[in-house]
């Protein structure tokens, strides 16, 4: 663990942040959701996107709904477990999400890079970042992620039919997208742990249909105003580069304040669009701002039928059609709740499920039971 003080740290990050914003403001890839005549992102939207391999998505979700996010989401960190390994949270109660086959929660030592430089996920966080010396009062473990978007909060599921990022899917992937993972990553003020500098794409690299877009993309939902000193990184166009070597790179820029990378500070409402082959991270929150992003991650179907499983743990070898299509149907259950809840919206049509919404609607009182355990299916490649 490094004893860099929090203030030594906050003092190294100061020049770097000031600048990180300045390159991120002339990058012209921030403003609100437009689409054409088709439903379709419009020409300039997507033109940035793919030069720059992200877009903040200015307040396009409503402050009524990104509340009712926030809500349930503290409630889940009330009722985390004090550790990985804790049955209890720090009220002393049952934690939450003991019930479900993969756990709910990530907790890691505050401040700290649990990934950095080890083989974890695949050995793709090749380096370690900067690890500031956490107060003395600090818990001994902080939650860095909550896991199953959809099982564990009922406006997560709804979220997860907005049929306005459902369509920005279908114009990066298109209509026949399948679902990634979802998962809400957590940074808590004062002792948020980093995420070390890594592209989150593994089994495409080599191959002969590789394009900039094979590995898919992931959305954030900002609940609250996130600055560059909680926010993710990103290094512009690095998308298009291929695998990169991260180790070889931070030794050649003698630090873990990459020169070219940009932060996508945003405001709550606002959602950020990374590819998922872009060189990203994010450092230790020495700041006071929570953050709370769910992320929300598609694939085009091309990339997925045939591939070889990979990053999750998921049971599977490769993913078949039918793995595909059972695990796309937490969309269609999605769809349906958010049509439910929000009546004034026109509802997104997933061209997979061919269906109507009130096709696939679950009773209030058992869609915790009938989503049970749906992301052992999650698709990674």
């Amino acid at each position: 663990m490094n004893s860099l003080s929090k203030a030594d740290f906050d003092q190294l990050m100061a020049s770097y942040i000031d600048d990180g914003i300045k390159r991120a403001d002339l990058l012209g890839n921030r403003g609100p959701v437009k689409f054409d005549a088709h439903g379709r992102l419009t020409p300039e939207i997507l033109e940035a996107y793919r030069e720059t391999g992200f877009y903040v998505f200015e307040g396009l979700v409503s402050p009524s709904e990104t509340e009712l996010l926030a809500t349930e989401a503290m409630d889940l960190l009330e009722r985390a477990p004090v550790t990985n390994d804790a049955q209890l949270d720090k009220h002393g109660r049952p934690a939450f999400g003991l019930d479900f086959a993969k756990p709910a929660y990530t907790l890691v030592t505050p401040l700290s890079d649990p990934f950095g430089g080890t083989t974890a996920l695949n050995g793709r966080h090749q380096v370690q970042m900067l690890q500031p010396k956490p107060d003395p009062s600090a818990p001994p473990a902080v939650v860095l992620a909550m896991h199953g978007l959809c099982q564990i909060m009922e406006s997560g599921l709804r979220l997860y039919g907005h049929p306005a990022l459902l369509s920005i899917a279908a114009s990066v992937n298109g209509d026949d997208f399948v679902p990634y993972t979802e998962v809400v990553f957590v940074k808590q003020p004062g002792v948020g742990g980093s995420v070390s500098w890594h592209q989150d794409g593994v089994t495409h690299w080599q191959s002969q249909n590789w394009d900039e877009d094979i590995h898919g993309f992931n959305f954030q939902v900002q609940l609250f105003d996130t600055s560059a000193r909680s926010c993710l990184w990103v290094v512009p166009g690095s998308h298009k580069l291929g695998k990169i070597d991260i180790k070889k790179l931070v030794a050649e820029e003698g630090s873990d304040r990459l020169s070219d990378a940009v932060p996508l500070y945003a405001k709550a409402g606002d959602v950020t669009m990374v590819n998922r082959q872009a060189l990203h991270g994010s450092f230790a929150n020495t700041s006071d701002e929570l953050r709370i992003s769910p992320t929300i991650g598609f694939h085009k179907r091309s990339s997925v039928l045939g591939a070889p499983a990979a990053l999750l743990s998921t049971g599977a070898e490769s993913y078949d059609e039918a793995w595909v299509s059972e695990r796309s149907k937490v969309l269609g259950y999605a769809i349906s709740a958010r049509a439910a809840f929000y009546q004034e919206e026109k509802p997104f049509h997933y061209v997979p499920l061919n269906m109507q919404p009130e096709s696939m609607t679950l009773a209030p009182a058992n869609w915790k039971q009938a989503l049970m355990n749906y992301n052992l299916r999650d698709i990674a490649i």
